[in-house]
């Protein structure tokens, strides 16, 4: 794809929305301007693109607006968004109306309704991973020492579970040990699921976070950043094992540093 001169970013929290704007800026692109939310976008962002809005969870005619404007043909969403605040939304009547539209409401069919919606407007809403390749996981080893054979068994164990959940649309993260599901992600999201399961193991657990079967690039891409890696930390995981190709590692060569110092094992499967 040729690199566009605009860019409309949909930021929601984390680093994410940086590293975007800024591998987006040395691949060429002009202007960026984002969306941003309050209470969830960091609002260092706004060194970083040449137009910022500000806004509610939930405006979606500001945020189709805020591109219109700015003449934006090409997005990109980055990011997530607390589930406290998905469910103290406050959705302006073009939300309601998609809402309103929807037999199921998750991730996929929530901001798959939100890329038709942009499309209409004329902007085309590209794949998360755009611009950050370098950041996808590798197959093999990434971080750390060979997992042991008691290790290998839970993570094939694992992504067997995982895919299966995943499949159901229900989350796409596990922890297991021993051959023992010890939690599984749902809205809560993967920090709080890999507490849970991490309290319950003790030590030695293995996380397992893969993509779904047919994952929609554009939104709801699995991510390992800092944040993650620190909980495992603290919670004596021991092993990581992401979907290789389709996990992005934020931060990449920090998170391979600190996962080697906490003696955590990270594959791309």
């Amino acid at each position: 794809m040729e690199t566009p001169g605009a860019l409309g970013l949909i930021a929601g929290s984390g680093v994410y929305p940086l590293l975007v704007a800024e591998s987006a800026r040395r691949s060429g692109v002009k202007k960026i301007t984002a969306a941003a939310f309050t209470g969830e976008t960091d609002p260092e962002l706004a060194t970083i693109v040449d137009k910022i809005e500000w806004m509610r969870v939930g405006q979606l005619g500001r945020m189709l607006d805020c591109f219109r404007n700015a003449r934006v043909q090409h997005a990109i969403m980055a990011g997530q968004i607390a589930p406290k605040n998905l469910f103290d939304l406050r959705p302006d009547w073009k939300a309601l109306l998609l809402l309103s539209r929807l037999k199921k409401r998750n991730a996929e069919t929530i901001f798959g309704a939100i890329a038709d919606e942009l499309a209409y407007g004329g902007v085309e809403l590209l794949p998360a991973t755009t611009f950050l390749e370098k950041f996808l996981a590798p197959k093999g080893l990434i971080a750390g020492r060979e997992p042991s054979r008691r290790e290998e068994a839970d993570i094939a164990f694992g992504l067997e579970i995982a895919r299966e959940v995943s499949r159901l649309d229900i989350g796409q993260t596990v922890i297991v040990k021993n051959g023992t599901v010890l939690a599984v992600e749902a809205f809560e999201g993967t920090n709080d699921a890999l507490k849970r399961g991490a309290a319950l193991a003790r030590k030695g657990a293995v996380m397992i976070k893969v993509a779904k079967p047919d994952q929609d690039l554009r939104f709801d891409i699995p991510v390992i950043g800092l944040e993650t890696l620190r909980i495992a930390a603290a919670a004596n995981v021991r092993v990581i094992a992401i979907a290789a190709g389709k996990t992005l590692l934020l931060e990449k060569e920090k998170l391979i540093s600190v996962a080697i110092e906490a003696n955590i094992t990270i594959v791309g499967r």
